[in-house]
């Protein structure tokens, strides 16, 4: 169904003010998970809603709106978000990593006990809106195996990077180290629809089509062995580093509600002024993806894409013309709204 950006943002942020968020967390909360839906990556919009409140109820998710401050090492911090909400943790550290980096040239800032937060395309897009480089990553329970494992180790450890140009849209790499992420797999499985046969394995580690049987199973890594070990090491630089949960002390999102998440996060900002100078990075910035834009194109190829451009004007079509919702995530939106007292028009 095409619903509009105003009333499904509204519809979300009301769902968490009856859960006890104040006004302005719960409007943060709404836009970033309308933005992914806006973006085409519905597995990380409206669809977390109902989970997230449910959390919030059985008090696995806290009402901790800001993050606390564990050490800070000038250009480094460690936060503890005390399971709240992981958008609102990550803004916080992002903003700190970004004013890191423009007092020392870089910013890392880890936070521990932390919960799922969204689309990770939003905290390094702060840092680039700002001018940096931005960079952020989280861990999740394990879903996938080592090259000849059978069972999981790591998890698929989302990654964005995010690069500033002048009067452009930064350009935006977000990726699950997965083939797809498990909110891909979760959607499919709600929708009744088959899913690649590369995306993951039942639970005796036979790849499937099966979204059903992948949710018993395991995903499976993007790259094979690389994929792995780049979420291997993703899960040190958060929860290993920031002395939080790793490896299979992360719980799963769906696993036990009443049992939280306590997964770890960690955002890097980088000022382009304190290596070469702000001006030579835009100039040569622009320059390379100017020259991956215009790349020769192979037979039947009518452009290629910049990381996160596609992405991008999916959301400028969203926003003029309303945004895509599954029927199902609506009627759960309804009956999430009905349950706490809240009605939508």
């Amino acid at each position: 169904m095409n619903v509009a950006q105003e009333w499904l943002t509204g519809s979300i942020a009301r769902i968490f003010r009856a859960v006890g968020l104040s006004a302005e967390a719960s409007s943060v909360v709404a836009e970033s998970l309308v933005a992914a839906d806006m973006r085409g990556v519905a597995s990380h919009g409206a669809l977390l809603v109902p989970m997230y409140v449910d959390r919030i109820r059985r008090g696995s998710v806290s009402l901790v709106e800001s993050p606390v401050v564990v050490t800070d090492f000038g250009a480094v911090a460690t936060l503890d978000a005390h399971h709240g909400l992981g958008v609102l943790s990550g803004d916080h550290a992002m903003r700190m990593a970004v004013s890191k980096a423009q007092r020392y040239g870089i910013g890392a800032v880890a936070v521990r006990h932390a919960f799922h937060f969204g689309a990770a395309f939003r905290f390094a897009s702060a840092a680039a809106s700002a001018g940096c480089l931005g960079v952020a990553a989280a861990n999740t329970r394990p879903l996938m195996p080592a090259p000849g494992g059978a069972r999981p180790v790591v998890g698929n450890n989302p990654l964005a990077v995010a690069v500033p140009l002048p009067g452009l849209p930064p350009v935006v790499l977000d990726m699950a180290l997965s083939e797809a992420a498990l909110g891909k797999v979760r959607l499919a499985a709600s929708e009744g629809r088959d899913i690649p046969v590369t995306w993951a394995t039942d639970r005796d580690g036979v790849p499937t089509t099966d979204p059903v049987a992948a949710l018993e199973g395991m995903l499976l890594p993007s790259g094979g062995p690389k994929g792995y070990g780049l979420a291997l090491i993703i899960d040190v630089l958060t929860g290993v580093l920031s002395g939080g949960a790793s490896g299979d002390e992360v719980r799963g999102l769906y696993a036990d509600t009443g049992v939280p998440n306590d997964c770890a996060h960690f955002f890097l900002a980088i000022d382009p002024e304190a290596f070469g100078g702000a001006e030579l990075f835009a100039a040569k910035a622009v320059k390379l993806v100017r020259g991956v834009a215009k790349s020769p194109l192979r037979p039947g190829v009518e452009r290629v894409y910049l990381p996160g451009q596609l992405e991008q004007e999916r959301a400028e079509v969203a926003a003029r013309k309303g945004i895509q919702v599954d029927g199902g995530v609506l009627m759960a939106l309804h009956k999430t709204a009905e349950s706490l007292g809240v009605e939508l028009s």
